[in-house]
């Protein structure tokens, strides 16, 4: 049987605040949208999304799932109700057998709750997710305690919502006919239209954003999860050495200074990048530099160092491990790095894929003794903290 999914991102998320809807704020370092949409397109029985947004939101929405194959998205209307309608209707040239309707705002739906869904259709013409109300309940008015209010057989529902396509969206149309408009999700429209609804188990973590506290919450839940799975703490140095020859500027970070020599060496000599590649690939035990990169190999006569330390962190990435922070310490008597520190780090950054504030970079002298003293060269020296998930 095939399977569509609705992904409703039509709201102005107003409560969150900012100057965007919700769904486009980003968790972890890519919108909310992206990550509610990949785990839909991760799932093998997944076969279409369709995408339901808000007037205006096209260029947001491009942003957000740039690079993804997706049809069109189509415009909400001034309701949830209209505008997992105009989803349904969106499906109807090519109709699945089933559909699942999904907020975009719950991120963190994951893959065995979708496929409860999906195997309870198989049975029922209707499945949501649900979870037994835990608090007690109060009707209130005007701050005011009215009643109590028995729990007993109470759920909380979540989406994704499933159903069988052709019914619900004759649901969703014979409801729009009548003018019935006030249903705040899908089920409602189901029960109202005479189908049984049947409920699988929900997902505590399959919370719906609505806040700004959501979102913070969110992200501290991130953080925390990504730090418990990558608890594998690992420390590599590099060291490296290039003595100076006739020339005008020398390579380091990645950034040219002028200088009365250059560095020499087989590739640009950029020492302080050499080193850092020298201790990322010490610390996931992948030897060094020359392993990867000979210097006997021409094909490397010049090159960008750049080159050689995103190997290293393609490699790094490869593993599932994320680089904390390098420390760099460059001892020359010339030329002056301080004033170029923050180009280097700004530099260094890009190629890293870290904040600055997690790269650190020093200089020094050897006090006019030994080879720097003399002038002849210059040495880097660099730590690499990475994390890696547990083997």
């Amino acid at each position: 049987m095939t399977t569509a999914a609705i992904i409703v991102a039509a709201g102005s998320g107003s409560r969150v605040g900012g100057e965007i809807p919700k769904q486009y704020h980003n968790l972890g370092g890519q919108p909310v949208l992206r990550m509610t949409t990949l785990a839909f397109a991760r799932h093998p029985a997944v076969d279409r999304i369709q995408l339901v947004i808000g007037e205006g939101h096209e260029p947001l929405c491009r942003q957000a799932l740039d690079g993804l194959d997706l049809p069109p998205p189509v415009l909400g209307g001034t309701t949830r109700q209209a505008s997992a309608h105009n989803g349904l209707e969106a499906l109807a040239a090519n109709p699945p057998e089933r559909v699942l309707i999904h907020d975009a705002a719950r991120p963190f739906v994951s893959n065995e709750l979708i496929s409860r869904v999906i195997s309870a259709l198989d049975s029922h013409p209707a499945a949501i997710p649900g979870l037994p109300v835990a608090d007690t309940l109060k009707r209130v008015e005007e701050h005011f305690v009215r009643s109590t209010i028995n729990r007993v057989g109470l759920m909380a529902v979540q989406t994704p919502q499933g159903f069988r396509y052709d019914l619900i969206r004759a649901a969703h149309r014979r409801a729009a006919e009548v003018g019935v408009t006030d249903m705040t999700d899908d089920s409602s429209i189901a029960e109202w239209a005479g189908l049984t609804v049947v409920v699988v188990a929900g997902a505590p973590d399959n919370r719906k954003l609505t806040t700004a506290a959501d979102l913070s919450d969110a992200e501290w839940r991130l953080s925390a999860e990504t730090m418990l799975a990558t608890g594998d703490i690992r420390v590599g140095q590099g060291f490296d050495v290039h003595g100076f020859e006739p020339g005008d500027a020398v390579m380091l970070c990645g950034v040219r200074i002028p200088h009365e020599y250059r560095l020499s060496g087989h590739s640009d000599a950029d020492a302080p990048l050499h080193a850092v590649t020298d201790a990322i690939l010490g610390a996931i035990g992948e030897g060094d530099i020359g392993i990867h990169f000979p210097p006997s190999d021409p094909q490397w006569r010049g090159a960008d160092s750049a080159v050689f330390l995103r190997h290293a962190v393609q490699l790094l990435a490869a593993r599932g491990g994320r680089l904390a922070n390098v420390d760099i310490t460059i001892v020359a008597e010339a030329p002056k790095i301080a004033p170029h520190v923050a180009a280097m780090r700004e530099r260094l950054s890009a190629i890293l894929g870290i904040k600055g504030d997690r790269i650190g970079i020093k200089a020094t002298t050897s006090e006019r003794l030994g080879f720097t003293g003399r002038r002849e060269g210059l040495v880097a020296m660099a730590t690499a903290t990475v994390r890696l998930p547990w083997e």
